[in-house]
């Protein structure tokens, strides 16, 4: 082997690493833009309401949780409990998504439908939540320098109405 031929393999393995390093930060960028990370953590909260995992879904919430309903996290994840218990299937469907981006905070909106089968009440939660014409609005901050570690820290819908006793 000549001097020649190693320096090109050597050329040659340097530019293959410096463009294979090059494409997984573009990849790495897109997984971990802010916008990115906001629309797969919106998707993965709706499927553990999905799979009817209240504990699962109370992970996304911020200890600074607030809704329009009064609710704090602990006090939300309690009616998710409640809420959930009553479906023995659950499949949610979020229409005309959009996400706002601010520089620490963003805001998923979409009109949701669900669909479901479980006790008596199931099917009235199910016709509430489709007359609704109002978008859910789900408001999540960035929690640490992570680019993954966004939480959510309100939900918003100005048609849903609440009670505010008996959770």
């Amino acid at each position: 082997m000549t001097a020649e031929s190693s320096d090109g393999t050597f050329r040659y393995s340097f530019y293959a690493g410096l463009i294979l390093t090059f494409i997984v930060g573009l990849w790495l960028t897109r997984l971990w833009g802010a916008e990115n990370q906001v629309r797969l953590h919106s998707e993965d909260l709706l499927h553990q309401l999905e799979e009817r995992d209240p504990a699962g879904a109370g992970d996304f919430l911020a200890a600074n949780y607030r809704d329009d309903w009064g609710d704090d996290r602990q006090l939300m994840i309690n009616r998710l409990r409640l809420t959930l218990r009553q479906f023995s299937s659950l499949t949610i469907t979020a229409k005309e998504t959009r996400i706002e981006l601010g520089s620490a905070a963003a805001t998923w909106s979409a009109r949701i439908e669900i669909a479901g089968s479980g006790s008596e009440l199931a099917p009235q939660a199910v016709a509430e939540i489709n007359r609704l014409t109002a978008r859910f609005e789900l408001r999540w901050e960035k929690q640490s320098w992570k680019p993954w570690e966004w939480k959510l820290t309100q939900v918003r819908n100005s048609e849903l109405q609440l009670p505010a006793e008996g959770y």
